[in-house]
C-alpha cells in the first residue's frame, strides 16, 4: 500500500464523531489513524465475504451437473 496521503470531505454523525475523537485521545493516536485503520478493516471484512472467482464457476459447474440432486437431498 502506497504512503502517498489524499484529503477527502466527507459528514458522520455527531454522536460516531466524538466517540472516535474520545478513543483516539484515550489511545493517544491521530484521528486519521483510527479512520484509516476502520477503512482497512472494512475493506479487508468486504473482500473476504465474496467467494472467489473460481470458487464460483466450480459451484455453477457442481449445481448445473447435481442440481436436481441437491433439490432431492434438501427434501
Amino acid at each position: 500500500m502506497s504512503d502517498t496521503r489524499e484529503k477527502f470531505a466527507t459528514q458522520v454523525n455527531s454522536e460516531l464523531l466524538a466517540d472516535l475523537r474520545g478513543l483516539a485521545k484515550d489511545e493517544g493516536r491521530q484521528l486519521q489513524a483510527l479512520v484509516e485503520e476502520a477503512i482497512e478493516g472494512l475493506l479487508e471484512q468486504r473482500k473476504q465475504s465474496k467467494a472467489r472467482p473460481h470458487v464460483m464457476t466450480a459451484y455453477k459447474a457442481s449445481h448445473a451437473r447435481f442440481g436436481s440432486l441437491y433439490k432431492k437431498l434438501a427434501e
